[in-house]
């Protein structure tokens, strides 16, 4: 079973759905991939489950520019083995840096021991990413600096990253974009 909450932010609606092992999804209104990322089990609302209680508390925080502590939430990763380790990762990523998908690409290439491994694969497990902001793909940026996509939308990437002091005026936005 899973509980679900929509938090009114600033940069719209956010669907919070978590189970009693953790929070389990974290998306904004109109992002990509939700329909094939959502879980099969029954959802209900409960903006009272002590877990979306939490996580409501802790987007309170960042919104209001408190830098809360992630590690505080517990999180229920549904993924590959690979999008989950890809997922790891970001939640290293400290409030108000960025990392490159080449970055993780060599992340993950270290810990299998091989010498090379696709950025783009690292792409895909980025874009379908369930707990925005928590793991926050937003701070994923291209090795030269473009703003790449964002399944949120890049309009929201572009809040995030501003809302996180982070400069942006160097970025350029990806012509593919």
């Amino acid at each position: 079973m899973y509980y679900k909450m929509i938090y009114k932010s600033e940069i719209g609606n956010i669907t919070l759905i978590a189970s009693k092992n953790g929070l389990a999804y974290l998306f904004f209104d109109g992002q990509k991939y939700v329909e094939q990322l959502l879980t099969k089990e029954e959802i209900v609302e409960d903006e009272e489950f002590p877990i979306l209680v939490k996580v409501k508390k802790w987007l309170d925080d960042y919104f209001n520019h408190l830098i809360p502590n992630s590690k505080d939430i517990p999180i229920e990763l549904l993924g590959s083995q690979f999008q989950k380790e890809v997922w790891l990762i970001l939640m290293q990523v400290p409030y108000g840096k960025t990392i490159t998908y080449t970055d993780i690409a060599k992340a993950i290439a270290q810990k299998y021991g091989t010498q090379k491994m696709s950025a783009q694969a690292v792409g895909g497990a980025i874009a379908h990413n369930k707990i925005a902001i928590l793991i926050p793909c937003h701070r994923v940026i291209g090795k030269n600096g473009s703003l790449t996509g964002y399944a949120g939308g890049l309009d929201k990437k572009l809040f995030l990253l501003h809302h996180e002091g982070i400069n942006i005026k160097n970025n350029f936005l990806s012509k593919n974009k």
